[in-house]
């Protein structure tokens, strides 16, 4: 999916990242807290997803808060991925500039001498996000830019707002 976070000055920035799961709590992604989009969420915690099928004509947008998600869902996420990418969470200062790619491959094959046969550590500044939605819009392709739009707005009282949108 595509996120868009933003400095607290306002300055927009957007990335695609892993859609690792959505329920009634909200949509979650994982990340480096240290990385652009940690550090924008820190500064404003609010962003806005895409999730786009071009094939099928379809796309889902989000707009809203943003949470951590918990040490527990954070730590049971990392340690279900395959230990190449737990090493390189760990290696990499993401979003940071690197004097080089080996030094990089340099600190990978490090902890995966030092890490070999054990368990990787959590990292402290890595873990999940949750986006709380506000606003949920389905968009459905349909010729002659006569697309079909449906937008969901939460409300206070915990119900949804549902609207058709022109396209």
């Amino acid at each position: 999916m595509t996120i868009a976070t933003s400095s607290r000055s306002g300055e927009p920035s957007a990335r695609m990242v892993l859609l690792r799961g959505f329920d009634e709590r909200g949509f979650g992604f994982f990340t480096n807290y240290e990385s652009q989009k940690g550090r924008e969420l820190a500064e404003n915690a609010r962003a806005a997803l895409v999730v786009y099928w071009p094939k099928l004509g379809r796309q889902v947008r989000v707009s809203g808060d943003v949470l951590k998600q918990s040490a527990e869902e954070s730590t049971a996420y990392f340690h279900g991925r395959p230990l190449a990418s737990q090493i390189s969470a760990l290696a990499s200062p993401q979003s940071q500039v690197i004097p080089s790619r080996a030094s990089l491959e340099e600190a990978v094959a490090a902890l995966e001498k030092k890490y070999e046969g054990g368990v990787v550590p959590l990292p402290d500044n890595w873990g999940g996000y949750r986006v709380i939605p506000k606003t949920i819009e389905f968009w459905m392709h349909r010729d002659n830019r006569l697309h079909d739009r449906i937008r969901y707005t939460r409300q206070a009282t915990g119900g949804w707002r549902i609207e058709r949108l022109g396209p």
